[in-house]
């Protein structure tokens, strides 16, 4: 399947549009990718969604489809992954408020009020009413949480029924809870932003976004962590389109699918511009990689 992609970029942005930061479900033989889109309206205001498309080979993508209200209080973006949760699937992600922004305003990112949020559904079609991740605890009140992007949640590896949620603030910090509702504050780690965890080698391994690039981390027990390296810059420096920056690995164990067999990233690239220049609303595109190794990445088109 790898092989027929064409090209690395899956959604390319423009002047106007931005696909950022997706997260990956690859269930019932299609890839269900969520991301961050971000428009531009003819008036100049700009508005982020959690949006939807799937595929069953990479290629053809079904219709992009808003899975989010139109609100720049609001601004759900940055999903951070799906996961199956008794009968129901749950769908994490972030707001970013950023009311009364404008194209021609100096970049502005998501104000003190950015929160984390969870949706449910039965079929990854019908998504519930958004409710709040309370990763702090419930003695603290939303007012209190402080500001906090980019969730991420895993079932623990050793003990099945705990859950955990890690999250950009303070660096990497976690959270845990044995019913997606109730949660423990668990402390933090030095680490950039968009986290993505999975399990490789009895290990957890934590991707996560630094000033450019994609860092690597792994770790036994969540608490004691090691760096793999430098972060990984895949075809940067030939990609016009994402010169401004390399960020948001969303990656998925598919080697045991027999039509993948690989881990595949999912990314997003800004540029020509840096995003302080401006390609941070607009001109942000959604790539793709892979690889047998976490370590040597390969994507369509490598060493044309």
């Amino acid at each position: 399947m790898l092989e027929n992609v064409p090209s690395v970029v899956l959604f390319a942005g423009d002047g106007k549009t931005a696909y950022r930061d997706p997260a990956i479900l690859y269930h019932g033989g299609s890839f269900h990718l969520y991301f961050t889109l971000v428009e531009t309206e003819p008036d100049g205001l700009i508005y982020s969604y959690v949006a939807y498309s799937k595929s069953k080979d990479l290629v053809a993508w079904s219709e992009i489809r808003k899975i989010t209200e139109k609100n720049q209080s609001l601004n759900y973006s940055s999903p951070g992954n799906v996961i199956r949760f008794g009968d129901e699937w749950w769908l994490c992600f972030q707001t970013y408020p950023r009311p009364a922004y404008a194209a021609g305003q100096p970049i502005r990112f998501g104000d003190e009020a950015a929160r984390l949020y969870v949706m449910r559904s039965t079929d990854l079609d019908a998504w519930s009413a958004p409710e709040l991740i309370r990763v702090k605890g419930d003695h603290v009140s939303p007012e209190d949480m402080g500001r906090m992007i980019d969730p991420y949640i895993f079932e623990d590896k050793g003990q099945p029924g705990k859950y955990w949620c890690v999250f950009k603030q303070n660096g990497i910090s976690l959270s845990h809870s044995e019913d997606l509702r109730s949660w423990t504050f668990f402390g933090n780690i030095q680490a950039g932003e968009n986290p993505c965890l999975i399990l490789d080698d009895d290990k957890y391994v934590l991707f996560h976004s630094p000033h450019n690039g994609i860092g690597i981390k792994s770790s036994t027990d969540l608490t004691a962590w090691q760096d793999w390296g430098n972060p990984i810059m895949l075809g940067q420096e030939h990609w016009d389109w994402a010169k401004g920056r390399i960020t948001a690995g969303a990656v998925a164990d598919l080697r045991n699918e027999a039509d993948v067999g690989k881990f595949v990233m999912f990314f997003h690239g800004s540029g020509p511009l840096s995003e302080m220049e401006g390609d941070f609303d607009r001109n942000s595109s959604i790539g793709i990689a892979w690889s047998d190794d976490l370590r040597t990445w390969e994507w369509p088109g490598k060493g044309k």
